[in-house]
């Protein structure tokens, strides 16, 4: 099988963190590099799963009440914990 070169930028921290990584694991970077494109190739997509972080409903809903309640000029404010803790008491 021919090789090849692949030129890859890398933020130099993100670099020397995966090299210790791989070292532990007795693995050089070319190495771990084709691990990953073979699995790539193996999975036929990334392999590993790749999500945007999505709130669940509840947490929707309550993002939701926190925007109304921001525009909403009528809403009562509180100026500390204090004042807060005192209004859910009464």
């Amino acid at each position: 099988m021919e090789s090849t070169n692949l030129n890859v930028r890398i933020d130099r921290e993100v670099k020397e963190a995966a090299e210790k990584i791989f070292e532990e694991l007795g693995l050089n970077m070319t190495t771990a590099v084709n691990i990953f494109l073979r699995q790539t190739i193996r999975e036929n997509g990334i392999p590993f799963s790749l999500k945007l972080d999505t709130p669940n409903a509840t947490t929707a809903a309550a993002i939701e009440e926190g925007r109304r309640i921001a525009k909403d000029k009528n809403a009562t404010g509180y100026t500390g914990m204090e004042e807060l803790i005192d209004a859910l008491k009464s």
